[in-house]
C-alpha cells in the first residue's frame, strides 16, 4: 500500500490490487490556500454526503464505491480516527475532464451574460436575473490541470478529445444525476445551483461515477428559504468562510495563522445542517 495523493482535502492509498482507500480530513481551502484550521466534522460531513448520493443514484449510473464500513479496510485504518471519513474503491483509470453542470445563471457565466458574451458554446436568447433558474440546466466541462488552474471548455471540445459516443454518456449521465438529486435536494430545503463530477473507466471501459459527488466542497448549495434572484443566495458551501477571508483581506494569503473560532463553529454547524437536511439524519 502507498500514499499516491495528498490533496487539499483528501489522502488516497492505493492498495495495488485494483483498490484505493480515501481519508476525506477536517482540512478546508479557500482561494487555493489550504487553512491552517481544521473545521470539526467537516471530512464526516462530505463522506456520509458522497455516499448517500452514490447510494441514490445507483440505478443511473455505476461508481466506484466497494464499502464504507471500517472492518473492509486495511488494518491500519481500522481506527476510530478513520471511522466515517473512509472508502474503501474501485481503482479507475480516470477521465481527465471535470464535469461541470450549471443549473442557475450565476458566477462566471452570468458575468459573461452581462456582457452579451456566449459562455463556453452556450448562448441565452432569454433575459436572465442574478441566480436565477436556467431553463435547461447545460454542461460545462474542464480539464484537470496537473499544476495551476484548471481550464474551462465547451462540451463539443471535451467529445471531439474523448470521442462522440463517450462524450454524449458523459453528458448525459452528469444531467442525469444532477437532475434527480437536484430534485431531492430541493424538497428538503436546499437548490443544487452547480456542481461538478469525476468519472473513470472500469477494466470493462464502463463508465463509473467516481471521486466526491453533490457535497458543499464540490457544489454550490443555496438556502431554499431565504433564496431570491437577483441576489447572491446564502449558501451552505464554504462560501461563509471564503466571505470571512474577503472581509478581513486575507483571501489567498498563504501566511494566514489560523481561523478564529466563531467561524470554525458556524461552518461546521452549516456543513452539519447540510447532511441533516439532505439525509433526514446529522453524523453517528
Amino acid at each position: 500500500m502507498k500514499k499516491i495523493i495528498s490533496g487539499k482535502v483528501r489522502e488516497v492509498y492505493d492498495l495495488e490490487d485494483g483498490r484505493m482507500v480515501i481519508v476525506t480530513t477536517d482540512r478546508i481551502s479557500a482561494f487555493d490556500v489550504i487553512l491552517p484550521t481544521m473545521i470539526t466534522d467537516k471530512g464526516r460531513v462530505l463522506n456520509a454526503l458522497s455516499n448517500f448520493w452514490f447510494g441514490y443514484t445507483g440505478d443511473l449510473t455505476k461508481n466506484h464505491m466497494i464499502s464504507s464500513d471500517l472492518k473492509d479496510m486495511p488494518a491500519e485504518f481500522q481506527k476510530d480516527e478513520f471511522r466515517g471519513r473512509t472508502i474503501l474503491v474501485k481503482k479507475l483509470k480516470m477521465i481527465p475532464y471535470e464535469v461541470i453542470v450549471r443549473g442557475y445563471m450565476f458566477g462566471s457565466m452570468y458575468e459573461a451574460y452581462k456582457k452579451g458574451e456566449p459562455f463556453l458554446g452556450h448562448e441565452f436568447t432569454r433575459e436572465y436575473k442574478q441566480a436565477e433558474k436556467l431553463e435547461e440546466p447545460i454542461v460545462t466541462p474542464s480539464t484537470k490541470a496537473a499544476e495551476g488552474h484548471d481550464i474551462n471548455v465547451t462540451i463539443d471540445f471535451m467529445k471531439n478529445d474523448l470521442g462522440q459516443e463517450l462524450g454524449d454518456k458523459i453528458e448525459k449521465t452528469a444531467l442525469a444525476v444532477y437532475k434527480k438529486c437536484y430534485e431531492h435536494a430541493e424538497k428538503n430545503g436546499i437548490i443544487i445551483a452547480d456542481t461538478k463530477f469525476e468519472f473513470g473507466l472500469d477494466e470493462e471501459g464502463n463508465l463509473v461515477l467516481a471521486d466526491e459527488v453533490l457535497t458543499p466542497d464540490s457544489s454550490r448549495f443555496w438556502n431554499k428559504d431565504t433564496y431570491k434572484t437577483g441576489t447572491s443566495p446564502a449558501s451552505y458551501d464554504k462560501q461563509f468562510i471564503r466571505d470571512w477571508l474577503k472581509e478581513n483581506n486575507l483571501a489567498g494569503d498563504p501566511d494566514i495563522k489560523s481561523i478564529p473560532e466563531d467561524v470554525v463553529k458556524e461552518t461546521s454547524r452549516l456543513y452539519h445542517e447540510c447532511v441533516k437536511k439532505i439525509t433526514g439524519k446529522d453524523l453517528d
